[in-house]
């Protein structure tokens, strides 16, 4: 499998990396690419928000998939470790928080830089997990809700490499289940969304166990609310990159 440093950082990182005191690295969720950050600016306040793309998928599509959330963390680690120069973040949502935490837990483990916060949107703690109606699914299933989430008409070639992307997504995060908690030194937000029916607010209180400083927050919405990049998660960014609390 292809190491995180033998591909160069555009390829990570998409948007031209801006000369802000901080960066969120945002991880696009199972069968995404970074272009679902398509409709979040490039900044929230001071803070730059850096879609990351995974391998797999959209200009990496001739690349092989990732495989599981521990390697593609490692990955992730040596390939951006260069751009986490200053204060940064991670943000994940569903299936790409746990991601995020992965990432942390690399970080942890090799005494490297640690993010000052982790934004875990609408997932439930790592060890109370797998969860989500995407892992029950059948290939059928799975490509009738591609066809749902799309903005853009899709023929039946690209719907059938993004299902077969989105399957070994879904593969990975069935693999994931992590023993017992870790506990990080790092901030975590917790995002709830008040009509999210696939991820239930109340689900999220585990993350309690990840850390010593853990802000819940439920936010107006539901679970693709995120998309569009709501003032109020983008305060959430902005307050949470001040702020170790």
């Amino acid at each position: 499998m292809t190491s995180g440093s033998t591909v160069p950082l555009r390829r990570w990182l998409p948007r031209p990396l801006r000369e802000t005191p901080s960066r969120i690295f945002c991880l696009p969720y199972s069968g995404a690419g970074a272009s679902m950050f398509g409709r979040w600016p490039d900044v929230a306040g001071d803070t730059g928000l850096c879609p990351v793309q995974l391998p797999g998928r959209e200009n990496r599509l001739r690349e092989p998939h990732f495989g599981t959330y521990e390697q593609l963390a490692k990955d992730v680690v040596e390939a951006l470790l260069p751009a986490m120069d200053r204060p940064f973040g991670l943000f994940g949502h569903c299936s790409s928080a746990l991601i995020a935490f992965e990432i942390a837990v690399v970080l942890h483990r090799e005494g490297l830089p640690m993010p000052r916060r982790l934004f875990c949107s609408s997932q439930v703690a790592p060890h109370e997990g797998p969860g989500g109606s995407y892992l029950t699914m059948t290939d059928e299933q799975l490509r009738a809700e591609l066809v749902a989430l799309s903005t853009n008409e899709l023929d039946d070639t690209v719907l059938d490499v993004v299902t077969e992307v989105l399957r070994a997504d879904v593969e990975a995060n069935k693999a994931y289940k992590p023993a017992e908690p870790v506990l990080l030194d790092t901030a975590i937000t917790a995002i709830g969304w008040s009509a999210d029916h696939e991820v239930a607010p109340e689900r999220m209180s585990g993350w309690d166990q990840y850390s010593k400083r853990v802000h819940r927050v439920v936010l107006p919405g539901v679970h693709h609310t995120f998309l569009d990049a709501p003032a109020a998660l983008l305060t959430q960014f902005v307050d949470g990159m001040v702020s170790d609390d």
